[in-house]
Order: structure tokens, then sequence, then C-alpha cells
């Protein structure tokens, strides 16, 4: 394909000017909607112990006191250290956003590095909300550029979210065109992350992003402080497109820049790998609709697109917590028995149970040619519920629960931060209250990482 345009200056030099008055109410909101879903997540996963040998890792290597906070104990250190625990707490227990086209994860790697920095220099609110869409519109228009071959092999979170935090951190630094260019580059050279780790459980998926977090802000602050990056890291010809299996969608970058990615973004209902949403919806319809027990079923068949088979195919026999998360049989398996695959469903008790292991091996997945073709732009799944007594169900579900089309309200984010808030030990309902109410007025702080520094009890 020819890759003649200058993708990465083009991206540059759009990120360069953005400015919050361009962007729009419903984008500023929709902004401060993903930064308490991101923070909520982040509170919740603090405490694994994925985290944990992160934070030793941080103890030996770090600094001992700083300005920004780790959600684990709510201690100070350096920026890069509280970006890289912060960003591997907040994708532990998989209900943090998504954005379809991109299948990315833009703010565990946008957010965690944002919030550090504005935690070390005095950053208003319109400056964060401006830095997370730039952050988002580069991350999901990159995603889109490398497409569906890169995902196959490559965690686009972690190569992809490289890329989207260092240009948060630029913007954040009110960089020029040529400035963010050397960040870019610098971000796609140290890009990385194999799905490998899920055929083995590997806590490899919590590294991808810290690294993603910590590594965009290495980008932004050497290249402040005069490194200089490859100026054409996307679209060279031993660039990240060439190196990492890309489509190079040219289109998704000169034709989407400033379609405001954040109004495209996913957020999550059940705690699984949102591969799973589609299916559990649609499972869930029908369970509920028709009254069936989960002790009538006698087969689920589940009609997936090819990525969805790609990374839940691999794990059959989920022996983690984590691992059950994309385990399409387990996640079904707990719709059809509990009705929810809330993070509270994911249990040490419930990966032996043996209602839900006998549900599990009566699911199948089947990649269907409809589904596939409409995928990555909508994930969709359709399900076909076979009773003991040969009735048969079937239910198709478009959009998911949380996609833009079937959006979660204010209030539905609201339970769903407070219930994530309250499995952190350190949290209390009045913090958590309050940190609702400043993520509702964001646009107006003066000191955004002052008004989120959290009091723990």
């Amino acid at each position: 394909m020819n890759q003649s345009p200058e993708l990465s200056r083009i991206l540059c030099e759009h990120i360069a000017n953005m400015r919050f008055e361009d962007i729009s109410h419903a984008a500023a909101r929709r902004t401060e909607d993903l930064f308490l879903d991101w923070l909520g997540s982040g509170l919740a996963g603090a405490g694994a112990s994925s985290v944990s040998a992160l934070r030793q890792f941080a103890d030996v290597m770090g600094p001992s006191t700083g300005e920004s906070q780790t959600f684990d104990w709510m201690s100070n250190t350096s920026p890069y250290f509280a970006a890289m625990i912060n960003a591997a707490a907040s994708h532990v227990v998989e209900q943090d956003d998504l954005h379809n086209g991109s299948v990315l994860h833009p703010a565990t790697v946008v957010f965690p590095p944002l919030l550090a920095v504005s935690q070390m220099h005095a950053v208003s609110g319109e400056q964060f909300i401006t830095a997370a869409v730039a952050g988002y519109e580069a991350g999901i228009r990159i995603g889109e550029y490398l497409g569906r071959s890169h995902y196959k092999v490559f965690h686009t979170t972690a190569t992809v979210g490289t890329m989207a935090a260092a240009m948060a951190v630029g913007k954040l630094l009110n960089f020029d065109t040529q400035m963010l260019q050397h960040t870019l580059g610098s971000a796609g050279t140290q890009a990385g992350g194999l799905w490998e780790f899920l055929r083995s459980a590997a806590d490899s998926k919590q590294l991808h992003t810290a690294k993603a977090a910590a590594d965009g802000m290495l980008a932004a602050y050497t290249a402040y402080f005069g490194l200089t990056g490859a100026e054409r890291i996307l679209e060279g010809k031993q660039g990240v497109n060439a190196g990492m299996l890309g489509d190079g969608n040219i289109t998704r970058i000169t034709e989407h820049l400033g379609t405001n990615g954040v109004l495209e973004t996913s957020f999550k209902y059940h705690a699984s790998c949102r591969h799973t949403h589609p299916s559990a919806d649609a499972l869930l319809k029908i369970v509920t609709e028709h009254s069936i027990s989960a002790e009538n079923i006698a087969t689920i068949e589940a009609h997936v697109y090819q990525a969805a088979e790609d990374v839940l195919g691999p794990v059959t026999d989920p022996q983690s917590i984590h691992q059950a998360k994309f385990s399409m049989g387990f996640v079904l398996a707990l719709i059809a028995s509990k009705h929810s695959a809330g993070v509270a469903d994911f249990t040490k008790a419930a990966l032996s149970d043996p209602e839900l292991r006998s549900l599990h091996d009566k699911v199948t997945m089947v990649v269907d040619a409809e589904i596939d073709h409409v995928y990555p732009t909508q994930w969709s799944a359709k399900v076909i519920l076979v009773t003991k007594d040969g009735q048969k169900f079937e239910k198709l579900v478009a959009e998911p629960k949380g996609d833009p089309g079937n959006m979660l309200t204010r209030p539905e984010l609201e339970t769903k931060f407070l219930m994530l808030a309250e499995l952190h030990p350190g949290m209390d309902s009045s913090e958590a209250e309050r940190l609702i109410g400043a993520a509702w007025n964001m646009q107006s702080f003066i000191d955004t990482g002052k008004e989120f520094r959290i009091t723990a009890k």
C-alpha cells in the first residue's frame, strides 16, 4: 500500500493545534464520564498481585517520596512510577473503557500519566480535558490505522497505548508539531505487547498498560529535554505499521481525525473481556425473557467475529479469575446461572463451582461471516440456546450495553463507580461521593491534580 502521506506529521499537527474551545460540550462531558469510570477501575484493581509486583519494583527502583499518588497505598512517588502502578491497577478488573474500531482501551493508558503529571504541576480542568481528548484521538486513529491484522498478534492497548499516552502528555506540556513528532517517534519505537500471555494466565496484561503509560511519559519528557525521535514512525518503511503487521489504512488518519474519538468510546457493563459482552447481553435477554433455568440448558452457541475467537479461543479451561474473564464459556455460564457477570461474580469459588463448570462445557463459539464482516466498527454477536426439552431460542445483539448507541447514563456510571470504589479497603463512601462530584465539575478546576488527590480512611 502506498504510504506516501506524512501520516505522523498529519496526526501531530492536528494534536498540536487542538484547543479546548474546539472540543464540543458533549465531548468534554464524556471525557469527565470516562475519567470517573477509569478512576473506579483503578481503585478496584489496586490490590491485585500484579499491581503489588509493580509496587515492589517501584520501591526498589523509584523514589520513596514524590508528588504523584498511587492507588494501591495512596502513597506518593514520582509521576513515572505512579503512572505505571495506576495504569496496571485500572486494567485488572476488566471494567475500563474500550473503543470498538481501534480495539483500544484508551482510559487505562491516557489518564494515569495525565493525573500523575497534573499532581506535579498545576493543571486546569480545561487543560486536562484537552490533553485527554488528544490522547484518545491519537490512540484511536493509530489503532484504526493499524487495524485487525495488528491486533491478531499484538495487544493494541500496549502498543498503540504507548503512543496515546505520549501524545496526551505531550499535549499537556503544550508541545508544537515537531516536538510531538519526536515524542511519537520515541513512543512508537518502545511500543510492544503480545497476546501469548493468555495461554498461560500470565499477568502480562497489567504490565502492558503499566509500561504503555510510563513509556509514553518517558517519550514526552525526553523530547522536552531534547531527545529526538523518528519523524515517520507510523508510516515509515521500518516504522510501526511495517514492523507490527499493520493494515496501513491511511484514511483512518487522513479522514477521521477530529471526529471526537471520546464520543465513540464504549463503557463496560460486564466485568470481562469486551469480546464476551455482545454474547453475554444476548444470552441474558434469552434467559430472562423466557425464564430459562440453568438446569434446563442443553447447549449455548455463540456466533462471533474472528477476533473474538482469536482472543477467547485459547482459554479452554480457565484456571484463574483473570483467565475466566477471557473465557466465553465461563462468562456465559455466569450469565446463565446468576444473570450477572460482575466483579463480585468472578471468584476462586466460582472457578471450581460444578454447575458453572458444567455450563461452561455447554458453550461453543462459531465464527459467523456476517458478524465478522461488520467488525470492528460493530461488536455484535448472536446466541442460540437449546433447552433439554428441545426448545430453541435465538438473539442477536448489535450494540452491547455501554456502546455509544446503548450508553450508560451518569446515574449508572455513578452506581458502577461506587461499586468499584467499595472494593478498595482505603475508600469510604463520603470520599467516593466527593470524587463523583469532582468528576462532574472537572472543567472548572484550577488545579485538577489536587482535586483528585484521594484521602484514604
